[in-house]
C-alpha cells in the first residue's frame, strides 16, 4: 500500500519526493505488547526479552501466525502489567524475526518495525491486550532544509561516537551511508541512548522536518556532556601524569644525592626531627607516639598527603615545652613588694599568693625530710586554681601579670568569653582536615614554659549549645587531682598542667557550672570605696594617662576635692575603668591647651572639672531626697554582677477592688516577695493603724524603674513592705535610709548575700542608714573601716523594727492614717476633701 503524504510549505508534491513505497496492510485489529522503558521505532530492528506469561502466550500466539504484533511503550515503566490506560497510543507494528526460549523461561525475541500505528480502543484484556488500530503515517519532506538537518543529525553522531571508544567504526560508517531522512532519525535514535519521554515525543512528531530538528538538539546537547566529561577525566589523569613524574623526578634525585654523598631534603628533615625528639625530653608515652610517628614519616613520600599530617603532628610534639620551665622566686619580701606596688588594696589576694610562695619555699627546702605519702591514690597536689569573681574594672585580669611578676613566672592569658566548641578547649581530633590543638596547649606552646601563670579570662561567659560544652572540657584541666594527665583530643597522649598556676577571672558566679566552680578556690573582689578609688587615681590611673596623652607630670595636677568630684557625679561605679577613662577626657582637653599656647600647667579643681566635662550626668544625695519626697517610694539595696547599686520601690494606689500588679521587668522570685509583703501588710492592717478593708475598694501598683534591666531575687522583700506601708499610712520615709532584706508571711527578716558590695553602694549613691538583718551582722568584717565608720547600720528580725527605724513617725499619732480617713468621709464630700497620698 502506499503512503500517503502531506504537501508543507506550499511546496509541490513533486518537490517533496512522495515516498512510495508498498508494504502490506496491517490487520485492524493486533495483538498490542507493552514495552517498559524502551521505545520501537520503524525501519528498525530491536532485541525484546519477554518475561511475563501474557506476553509468552501472546508471542506464542502471534509466530503462530502472521506475526504481526503491535508494540506501544508503557507510560510509567515500573509497572509490572500495565493496563490500556497506561500505554502511549502511539506506537510502532512489527513483524517477529526471530524467537528463542531461555533455560530460565524467558523468550528472546528479534522484531523488526514496519510503521507507526495509532491505538483507536481496546477490544480485549485477556489473556493479553488486543486493540483496534489505524495506520498512522509521518510527512516527508525534501528539500535543502531537510538535507541540511539529516546531515548534520548524522555528523553529530558521528561526533559522539568519536567522545565513546567502544562504539563500533562499522555503525557509524552504516548511518553515514543513509540517504533517507526518515530513516536517518529513526536510525540514530535506535542506537543513542536517550529518554524515554524524549524517544516517545519524537515517535509522535508528524513532520521529519521537527523530527530532525528535535533530534540535532538531542545530539547537540549530548555532546556537550561528553566533551566536559572527557575534559574532566583529561584532567583527573593529567593530575595524575603530574605525581607520577613527581615521584620519578624524585626518586631519581635521591639517587644522583646518592652518589653524590648528599642527603635528600626529606632525609634532612627526619634527621631534624629525630634531634628535637630527643631535645625535647618528653615523657615515655609522648617519646614512644613521636617515634612511631617518625617512622611512618620516614617510609612515606613527601608527596603523600599523609606526609603533610604526619610533619605537623610531630611539630607540635616536639615545640610543646615539656621539660621548660622557668624557676620560681620564692622571695616573700620581694612578691609583697611587687603586689604592694602594682596594686592598691586587695589584701585577701595578696595574702593568697603570698601563702602560696611561702608554702612552696617550705616544701622545697624540707623535700629530703618528707617522707613518701601513704596514700597510694591522691597524690600531692602542686599547682593552684584561683577564681576572682568581682565586677568590671576593679584589677582582675591585671592582678595576673602582677602575680606573675611576683613570682618569677612567665604570664599568659586566654579569653573564654562567647567560646561555645568543646575542641576549642580540647582540640580536634586529627582526622579532621586543620586539626590543631586546643587553647590550653597553643597558648602553653606560646609561652615556652610548663609552669607559667596561666589567665581564663570571662570564665563565667562560656557558651553551651548544640556544639558542645566547653565548661565541662574545662573540668579536667582545672581539677588538680586529675590534670597532671590532661589528654588533648591531637595530641593523644597525656601532658602535665599541674605545674600551672591557673587563675579564672568572672563577675558573677551565677553561670558557673556547679561542678567546675567546685574546682576552683573563688576570691572575690568588691568595689572600691571613694577613698581607695582617690588613691588608685593618684598612684596609677593620672600618672598612666599622663603619659599615655604626651603631658608631663609638672603639667597637669589633679585635687581630692576634683576627683570626689568627677566619682560621685560622672562615674559611680565598682571599679575604675570609667574614672581612668574620666581623667584622659580631662589630659586630653588639658594637652590641647597647652598645644594651643592657652597655658603651660593646670590644677584640676571640680570647677574645671564641670567646665571640661559639662553637666553631671549624676546627682548627689539630692536625688535620694527628691523622690523620696512622697509616701510609697523606698530606695533598696541591690546586687549586680558589676558591684551593688540602690534601686527605688514605688507603691501607688488607685480605687478599684483588690487589685495588685508589679512591674519594672521583675522576676518570678521578686513577684512573690511583692506578694508576700502585701499578704503581711493585710494581714497586720489593724496593728499598722490601717482599716482592715481597706483592700476591698483599692488597687496597688508596685513598680521598681529602671524597667530595661532585669532583676530578680528575695531581698528587695523588705524595701517592698516598707513602700507599701508609707504608701497606705502617708509616713514618708527617713532622708538617707536604705534597706535589704527577704521576708516571710510571718514578718521576719531573712539573710540576704552581697552584703558588701550593697553597703559600698550605698555609701557611693549618698545614703547615711542601712537597714541590714539581724544575722548578716558579721557580715561586716569584709566591709573596709572608712565604710562602716560612715554609715549608721540598724539590725533587724521581724518587719516592724524595719518600719520603725525606716518611716517618720505619723505628724498626729492620735490621728487615723490617711486611708482610713479617706473612706470614713462621707461619700457627697470624698470627691472634694479627698487628697492623692
Amino acid at each position: 500500500m502506499q503512503f500517503p503524504t502531506k504537501v508543507e510549505n506550499g511546496e509541490s508534491a513533486a518537490s517533496e519526493g512522495v515516498l512510495e513505497e508498498q508494504t502490506p496492510a496491517p490487520p485492524d485489529i493486533v495483538p498490542i505488547l507493552p514495552l517498559r522503558g524502551v521505545v520501537v521505532f520503524p525501519q528498525t530492528a530491536v532485541p525484546l526479552t519477554i518475561g511475563q506469561p501474557r506476553s509468552i502466550k501472546l508471542v506464542d500466539d502471534v509466530v503462530a501466525g502472521d506475526r504481526l504484533v503491535g508494540l506501544v511503550a508503557a507510560i510509567n515503566p515500573e509497572l509490572e502489567t500495565p493496563g490500556p490506560a497506561d500505554l502511549y497510543t502511539v506506537g510502532t507494528i512489527a513483524t517477529v524475526h526471530r524467537l528463542l526460549r531461555a533455560p530460565d523461561g524467558t523468550i528472546r525475541l528479534l522484531v523488526q518495525g514496519l510503521e507507526r500505528i495509532r491505538i483507536v480502543e481496546f477490544t480485549q484484556t485477556e489473556p493479553y491486550l488486543m486493540a483496534r488500530i489505524e495506520r498512522y503515517p509521518e510527512v516527508v519532506e525534501t528539500g535543502l532544509e531537510v538535507d541540511a538537518l539529516a546531515r548534520n543529525a548524522r555528523d553529530q553522531f558521528a561526533a559522539i561516537a568519536e567522545l565513546i571508544p567502544s562504539f563500533p567504526r562499522e555503525l557509524v560508517a552504516s548511518i553515514a551511508s543513509i540517504e533517507d531522512p526518515l530513516q536517518t532519525v529513526y536510525a540514530i535514535v535506535n542506537f543513542q541512548r536517550i529518554e524515554l519521554a524524549e524517544a516517545q515525543q519524537i515517535l509522535e512528531i508528524d513532520s521529519t522536518v521537527e523530527k530532525l530538528r528535535k533530534l540535532v538538539a538531542f545530539l547537540v546537547r549530548e555532546t556537550e556532556v561528553l566533551q566536559l566529561g572527557q575534559k574532566i577525566q583529561n584532567e583527573a589523569r593529567s593530575e595524575i601524569d603530574k605525581v607520577q613524574r613527581e615521584y620519578f623526578l624524585r626518586e631519581q634525585l635521591k639517587a644522583i644525592q646518592k652518589e653524590l654523598g648528599e642527603k635528600d631534603e626529606q632525609a634532612v628533615e627526619i634527621e631534624e626531627f629525630r634531634q628535637k625528639i630527643e631535645a625535647a625530653k618528653m615523657p615515655e608515652e609522648a617519646d614512644k607516639m613521636a617515634r612511631r610517628e617518625l617512622q611512618r614519616m620516614e617510609r612515606l613520600p613527601a608527596a603523600a598527603a599523609e606526609y603533610g599530617v604526619i610533619r605537623t603532628y610531630l611539630d607540635w610534639l616536639v615545640s610543646l615545652p615539656w621539660s621548660l620551665s622557668t624557676e620560681d622566686n620564692l622571695d616573700i619580701s620581694h612578691a609583697r613588694d611587687v603586689l604592694e606596688r602594682d596594686h592598691y588594696g586587695l589584701e585577701d589576694i595578696k595574702e593568697r599568693i603570698l601563702e602560696f610562695l611561702a608554702i612552696r619555699k617550705l616544701k622545697l627546702e624540707r623535700k629530703a625530710q618528707q617522707t613518701q605519702s601513704p596514700d597510694l591514690i591522691r597524690r600531692d597536689r602542686e599547682g593552684v586554681i584561683l577564681c576572682f569573681v568581682g565586677p568590671p574594672g576593679v584589677g582582675k585580669t591585671s592582678l595576673g601579670q602582677s602575680i606573675a611578676r611576683a613570682m618569677g613566672r612567665k604570664f599568659i592569658r586566654i579569653s573564654l568569653g562567647g567560646v561555645r566548641d568543646e575542641a576549642e578547649i580540647r582540640g580536634h581530633r586529627r582526622t579532621y582536615i586543620g586539626a590543631m590543638p586546643g587553647r590550653i596547649l597553643q597558648a602553653l606552646r606560646r609561652v615556652e614554659s610548663r609552669n607559667p601563670v596561666f589567665m581564663l579570662d570571662e570564665v563565667d561567659k562560656l557558651v553551651s549549645d548544640f556544639h558542645g560544652d566547653p565548661s565541662s572540657a574545662l573540668l579536667e584541666v582545672l581539677d588538680p587531682e586529675q590534670n597532671n594527665e590532661f589528654r588533648d583530643n591531637y595530641l593523644e597522649v597525656a601532658f602535665d598542667l599541674s605545674q600551672v598556676m591557673f587563675i579564672a577571672t568572672a563577675n558573677t558566679l551565677e553561670t558557673i557550672p556547679g561542678p567546675l566552680r567546685d574546682r576552683m578556690e573563688i576570691i572575690s573582689l568588691s568595689g572600691y570605696t571613694e577613698g581607695e578609688k582617690v588613691a588608685i587615681a593618684h598612684g596609677y590611673l593620672i600618672p598612666r594617662q599622663v603619659r599615655e596623652n604626651g603631658l608631663k607630670p609638672e603639667e597637669v595636677a589633679f585635687t581630692d576635692e576634683a576627683l570626689y568630684t568627677i566619682i560621685r557625679q560622672y562615674t559611680r561605679e565598682a571599679g575604675v575603668r570609667n574614672l581612668e577613662r574620666t581623667i584622659g577626657t580631662i589630659c586630653r582637653k588639658i594637652g590641647t591647651r597647652i598645644a594651643e599656647g592657652k597655658g603651660t600647667a593646670y590644677e584640676v579643681t571640680p570647677e574645671l572639672v564641670r567646665e571640661f566635662l559639662k553637666h553631671p550626668p549624676l546627682q548627689g544625695p539630692e536625688e535620694l531626697n527628691v523622690r523620696t519626697s512622697v509616701p510609697g517610694v523606698v530606695p533598696g539595696l541591690a546586687w549586680t554582677p558589676y558591684g551593688g547599686d540602690v534601686l527605688f520601690i514605688e507603691a501607688t494606689r488607685m480605687p478599684g477592688s483588690k487589685g495588685f500588679q508589679i512591674t519594672g521587668s521583675v522576676g518570678n522570685v521578686m513577684q512573690e516577695s511583692a506578694r508576700a509583703a502585701l499578704s503581711y501588710v493585710r494581714s497586720h492592717a489593724a496593728e499598722l493603724g490601717l482599716d482592715p478593708a481597706f483592700y476591698d475598694k483599692t488597687d496597688l501598683h508596685l513598680h521598681i524603674p529602671a524597667g530595661a534591666q532585669p532583676k530578680d531575687g528575695p531581698s528587695a522583700g523588705v524595701t517592698m513592705a516598707t513602700a507599701l506601708v508609707s504608701l497606705l499610712t502617708g509616713r514618708l520615709v527617713k532622708p538617707g535610709v536604705g534597706m535589704t532584706g527577704e521576708i516571710t508571711l510571718r514578718g521576719q527578716v531573712l539573710p540576704i548575700g552581697g552584703v558588701k558590695e550593697k553597703v559600698l553602694a550605698a555609701h557611693r549613691n549618698g545614703l547615711q542608714t542601712v537597714i541590714l538583718p539581724k544575722r548578716n551582722e558579721p557580715d561586716l568584717e569584709d566591709v573596709p573601716q572608712e565604710i562602716k565608720t560612715a554609715l549608721k547600720f540598724v539590725f533587724v528580725e521581724n518587719v516592724d523594727e524595719v518600719i520603725a527605724a525606716a518611716l517618720e513617725p505619723a505628724a498626729n499619732p492620735a490621728a487615723q492614717p490617711i486611708l482610713a480617713q479617706v473612706e470614713n468621709k462621707p461619700k457627697k464630700k470624698r470627691k472634694k476633701e479627698s487628697q492623692p497620698v
